[in-house]
């Protein structure tokens, strides 16, 4: 059985950095594709970055330049790290694995098979 661990969520100043990290058990994070998306309330899930098991990565435009998205195989757990942090990034934010590697990673939230249960990200102004 496939399970996602997300931790690392918290309280941050706007401009501040967080590191989420997904622990995964019951597959590699070395193949597949390993994904975060983030929601609030009353919003749909947005995507926010993936990374394919070739280590091809996408961003979404929110996303780009300030979160870094990697994994650690020998840990087999994935990483999301968020600089600069925003009022706007404020989200309940979840791990997801897709069990097929493309390249480039998708952005869809359907075309993720996994999730875990989510790690709070709020960012104060």
């Amino acid at each position: 059985q496939v399970r996602l661990i997300e931790s690392g969520g918290g309280l941050v100043q706007a401009g501040g950095s967080l590191r989420l990290s997904c622990a995964v058990s019951g597959r590699s994070v070395a193949s597949g594709t390993m994904a975060w998306f983030r929601q609030t309330p009353g919003k749909e899930r947005e995507f926010v970055a993936a990374i394919s098991g070739s280590g091809s990565t996408r961003y979404s435009d929110s996303a780009k330049g300030r979160f870094t998205i990697s994994r650690d195989n020998t840990r087999n757990t994935g990483y999301l790290q968020m600089n600069s942090l925003k009022p706007e990034d404020t989200a309940l934010y979840y791990c997801a694995r897709r069990v097929l590697a493309t390249t480039p990673p998708p952005s869809s939230e359907a075309d993720y098979n996994y999730w875990g249960q989510g790690t709070q990200v709020t960012v104060s102004s």
